[in-house]
């Protein structure tokens, strides 16, 4: 018998000051029986740093053809793309030939900066990825739980994430730029 999904609950306050953006979002999300709290962690900044309407979780790691977050036009293209962790040379040229944009966070420093290394050259052409590696300086697990309510400062390229006891702050550090 199949292990089920644990639901995770948030209510996120973000309060980008970089690109303008002021919201609350009441989000819903499947953590898989695979899925560690420091990866469902990572989906959740991806979510505040990418805010917008229509930006939404997919399937993720039981899904194949799904990016782990997606925003879609109205017509049905995807207009982002949003992968975690270090995803294969193939997966990234089928999601840059869907996608008008593909983003790419990296979380995990040493196997980061390996996979990194590798697959660096093989990546420069492509024009609509971004590469970016998620600093983190604190405990982020400690703020994974069933119910969160969290607040998001993103101030100069750097979000303060905030609960009731814990805070902790993520920089982003560019490996690839948009061409």
């Amino acid at each position: 018998m199949a292990t089920k999904a644990s639901i995770y609950k948030a209510l996120l306050n973000i309060a980008n000051m970089d690109s303008h953006y002021y919201a609350e979002h009441n989000l819903t999300m499947a953590k898989h029986p695979s899925e560690t709290d420091l990866r469902l962690m990572i989906r959740l900044l991806a979510f505040i740093l990418n805010a917008e309407e229509g930006l939404v979780f997919c399937k993720g790691i039981s899904q194949e053809d799904e990016p782990d977050l997606w925003k879609k036009s109205l017509s049905g293209e995807i207009e982002l793309w949003i992968d975690l962790g270090q995803p294969d040379e193939k997966r990234i040229k089928k999601a840059c030939g869907r996608s008008d944009k593909v983003i790419i966070y990296t979380y995990q420093e040493g196997m980061a900066a390996a996979w990194w290394k590798q697959i660096e050259t093989s990546l420069t052409r492509f024009s609509n990825l971004q590469v970016i590696h998620l600093d983190i300086d604190g405990d982020i697990e400690a703020l994974a739980k069933r119910a969160m309510s969290l607040q998001a400062n993103i101030l100069d390229a750097e979000l303060t994430l905030i609960d009731e006891s814990h805070s902790m702050l993520v920089s982003e550090k560019p490996w690839k730029e948009n061409a």
